[in-house]
């Protein structure tokens, strides 16, 4: 990952408050970088963007933040009761440049 400042946290999401478009294929904006941080229970992360190999990560307290690269397309999946947040980051110099999210959100 490139140098990266964070400029913006999700709220807290669990398996009841998680956004559909998170669960469904979705990207960030060119630029847009994303931690997805579990502070309890089990998260699937996938990757499912074309131009990366398939990739499924299971998301826990403790484990590595999953890595949300600008533009991939991704989803997630709660393994019963979780919660969890996304960390958005981006270059320093792109701080002022406001951004709105895809499809579902940033992350």
């Amino acid at each position: 990952m490139p140098a990266l400042k964070s400029y913006k946290t999700t709220p807290t999401f669990t398996q009841d408050s998680v956004p559909a478009g998170l669960l469904a294929d979705h990207s960030t904006k060119e630029g847009v970088w994303g931690l997805i941080h579990v502070s309890r229970g089990k998260l699937r992360y996938c990757v499912t963007d074309p131009r990366r190999e398939n990739e499924e990560r299971i998301l826990e307290p403790g484990s590595t933040a999953g890595v949300v690269e600008p533009t991939i397309v991704h989803r997630v999946e709660p393994l019963g009761p979780v919660e969890f947040h996304v960390e958005f980051l981006r270059a320093p110099d792109d701080l002022g440049i406001a951004r709105t999210p895809e499809k579902g959100g940033e992350a």
